[in-house]
């Protein structure tokens, strides 16, 4: 069964983006850039929420823009044909290889899981990934820790006061100081309860 995995760029205090809504310290250098492609190339679908969705329109048709490096097309042409599912009650079209969601997110999941291929299923967004960690469908997290301190924003991890236990499976150091970590989601017992559903990102 396809793995859900949580991968995305925090600071030392945990944010994902600072109080001010500004994410720039997380933008990768070079070295960063390949080891995040080098991932994607491993997902088969990607569910994420209207804000991140918005953000990644970016790459959509940027390679039909002079001065693009190497890398840079690499990437968009990888996100381009990437399967993409999103969440939003207040979009009524999406572009690209994208579809608006018609379940809750636990059903979707459990959709993108049953299909074939072992390729993984992203799931991107501060707030989606909130709800799919409450509803303890994300197998692994995998976190690129930034040598920086912002002070408040949105925490990468949901502040519900819920335990689970994690075990590391791999850790990298890059030459910007970044501190690569992936853990697994361990699952014993009571503790693997069946999900519930989640609403919808506006």
């Amino acid at each position: 069964m396809r793995r859900v995995i949580c991968s995305m760029g925090t600071s030392l205090d945990g944010y994902i983006v600072d109080a001010d809504g500004e994410f720039a310290w997380s933008k990768p250098d070079e070295e960063l850039f390949a080891f995040v492609t080098e991932e994607i190339r491993h997902v088969d679908a990607f569910v994420l929420g209207r804000r991140l969705y918005q953000t990644m329109l970016y790459w959509e048709d940027v390679d039909q823009l002079p001065g693009l490096s190497e890398a840079e097309l690499v990437w968009a042409r990888l996100w381009q044909a990437l399967p993409k599912v999103v969440f939003s009650t207040t979009l009524t079209s999406v572009r690209g290889n994208t579809r608006l969601a018609r379940r809750g997110l636990a059903e979707e999941i459990e959709r993108l899981r049953a299909e074939s291929g072992d390729g993984d299923i992203a799931v991107g967004g501060a707030h989606l990934a909130a709800q799919a960690a409450e509803l303890g469908v994300i197998d692994e997290y995998r976190i690129r820790v930034h040598p920086v301190l912002v002070g408040g924003g949105v925490p990468f991890f949901p502040r519900n006061e819920r335990h689970v236990d994690l075990e590391l499976k791999e850790s990298r150091v890059f030459g910007s100081g970044v501190v690569y970590q992936r853990y697994r989601v361990t699952r014993q017992g009571p503790a693997a309860r069946k999900p519930r559903d989640a609403g919808r990102e506006a």
